[in-house]
């Protein structure tokens, strides 16, 4: 775990404003941040497969296409718990927040 995770209790932002720039550095690694990225891609292909073809499993392969690559990442290569699991809607916005961030290259990818 980081240090920063140790040192700042993620439940006790008030924004998303300011739960982002934490966020952010529970990312800091590169391998993590590009198997967020592969992951939320892949979880759009997903969301495109519902429409496609209508069939709901689809959702459940984006869940698990998005979170698998996003576990990986932070279990094998960043070494620290998702923020996910103390403040879902917040890293959930910032999944896709960094996602823009990567695509307009705020980020490094």
């Amino acid at each position: 775990m980081t240090t920063q995770a140790a040192a700042v209790d993620p439940k006790a932002f008030q924004s998303f404003a300011e739960f982002y720039p934490f966020y952010l550095g529970e990312h800091a690694n590169t391998t993590c941040r590009r198997l967020h990225f592969l992951g939320s891609t892949l979880s759009l292909c997903c969301l495109a497969m519902i429409f496609a073809t209508g069939s709901a499993w689809w959702f459940l392969a984006g869940l698990l296409c998005g979170y698998g690559c996003a576990w990986i990442g932070h279990f094998g290569f960043e070494k620290n718990k998702p923020a996910s699991f103390k403040r879902p809607l917040y890293s959930f916005m910032g999944d896709w927040v960094m996602y823009k961030d990567i695509w307009t290259g705020k980020i490094r990818f």
